[in-house]
């Protein structure tokens, strides 16, 4: 019975780090679609933005379709509509067309957290949520890391175009384990745990709760600007941080495959030991807010050494810079992932507040990408103002965190009259690891 949750927690796990791979190639393989497509910094951070354009603007959206449909539904629809325009992008020959794949796969990826965040707050207690939640994020930076070895051994190989097909294939044997391990009738003891899961709610007027109340709140605006903040200088690892270290500092494709891998290599234990120590502050009396608070505004002051990997002149000690930000931001994103389940006013609005946290976390997406591109434009190359600038808003994501988010604990919210109910946040009966969310 409790081995379900952890099955469930591995694939969602796996579908974070196809997620990053999918997101991430286009980092890796950038120097030579410039190279072929003939355009310049300023139009690859362009077709970089695409992504982020509507991965950011369908969170909400997705958020509310994990809610009214259960993440068992949700989740491989998201993984099957990505991993289509992952594969596409190999016949992509302009800019145009380029850039309309990385926004249609940005539709698609836009299911991948919430869904998630539903699950884990489904199948875990609060005082064990930090570290699932800690475990699923880490796929980000396992698929982060494989990105780089992986999509540069295909390119060296087979090209770019032939990486894109190959990575966009991870996610239909993915969809094929889902089918087979999550819903498989031969798997009896894949039940869950009735004593995990939040009780619902009854059918009443009182669980009808508008989207304006949610906003009401100035902890669910801190969490949106903390997250904003902390994905800022995370998506630099997305998307520049392959191009800086072989524009800048003279990476091989090689080393690019070996040593670019060391910063996403410890940010992988980073989120594991920062939702393991969130989880123990609980357990050890500490309350859900200090617990919560005490490692997201940790890990961003500490996420702020990014600057310092621009003022130094030694590959290593960059690395080790760059390895410690990566580290601290998925120390703090243990807890940042945990929020919506701590927070949301019932278990029904866990994925549509994670859809809004990361609606506004990924308008930093757009910004970094294109702020980085224009900089570098400007600068004639130089990645040093995107740096200081990433530092800064990590400090800024740890004052939102300390300061705006208040007290970790379910939004109070008053439910609409019947008669106003537009629109609600009614949703199924996906509350329950029986009913195979």
């Amino acid at each position: 019975m409790r081995k379900m949750r952890w099955v469930v927690l591995f694939l969602c796990f796996l579908a974070v780090a196809i997620n990053y791979i999918d997101r991430a190639n286009l980092a890796v393989a950038a120097p030579q679609i410039e190279k072929e497509l003939g355009i310049g910094p300023a139009q690859m951070g362009f077709i970089m933005s695409g992504f982020f354009w509507t991965y950011a603007l369908m969170q909400m959206p997705f958020g509310w379709f994990v809610d009214r449909v259960g993440a068992r539904v949700a989740l491989p629809i998201a993984v099957g509509w990505w991993s289509l325009f992952t594969a596409a992008t190999a016949g992509a020959s302009s800019v145009a067309a380029m850039f309309g794949c990385r926004l249609l796969l940005g539709v698609g990826e836009a299911g991948a957290y919430p869904a998630c965040a539903k699950l884990v707050s489904q199948w875990f207690k609060p005082r064990e949520r930090a570290l699932a939640t800690g475990i699923f994020d880490s796929g980000a930076r396992v698929g982060s890391a494989l990105s780089i070895p992986l999509v540069a051994l295909i390119i060296d190989t087979l090209g770019w175009k032939a990486a894109f097909i190959i990575t966009g294939l991870f996610g239909a044997v993915w969809i094929l384990g889902w089918v087979v391990i999550y819903r498989s009738p031969a798997h009896g003891d894949m039940t869950g745990e009735k004593d995990v899961v939040h009780a619902a709610p009854a059918e009443d007027a009182q669980n009808s709760v508008t989207w304006a109340s949610l906003f009401r709140h100035r902890t669910l605006w801190g969490m949106m600007l903390g997250f904003f903040c902390l994905n800022f200088t995370n998506y630099f690892f997305i998307t520049w941080f392959p191009s800086y270290l072989v524009q800048t500092r003279g990476f091989s494709l090689k080393s690019l495959g070996t040593l670019g891998m060391i910063p996403a290599l410890m940010a992988i234990p980073g989120g594991w030991i920062g939702g393991f120590v969130s989880d123990a502050l609980y357990r050890r009396g500490w309350s859900l807010t200090a617990a919560r608070k005490t490692c997201m505004v940790g890990g961003m002051l500490v996420s702020s050494a990014i600057t310092l990997s621009a003022l130094t002149s030694n590959i290593y000690l960059m690395l080790a810079f760059f390895g410690i930000s990566y580290a601290s931001l998925a120390f703090a994103g243990a807890s940042i992932w945990s929020l919506p389940g701590d927070v949301a006013p019932t278990p029904r609005h866990v994925a549509s507040i994670s859809g809004i946290q990361n609606f506004a976390s990924n308008l930093a997406g757009i910004v970094i990408t294109t702020f980085t591109g224009v900089m570098l434009s400007l600068t004639k190359g130089s990645f040093t103002i995107p740096l200081v600038v990433a530092g800064g808003f990590c400090l800024l994501g740890a004052f939102s965190y300390l300061v705006i988010v208040g007290k970790i604990e379910p939004l109070q919210v008053r439910s609409a009259p019947i008669a106003a109910r537009s629109p609600s946040l009614e949703f199924d009966r996906d509350s329950s690891p029986t009913s195979a969310g």
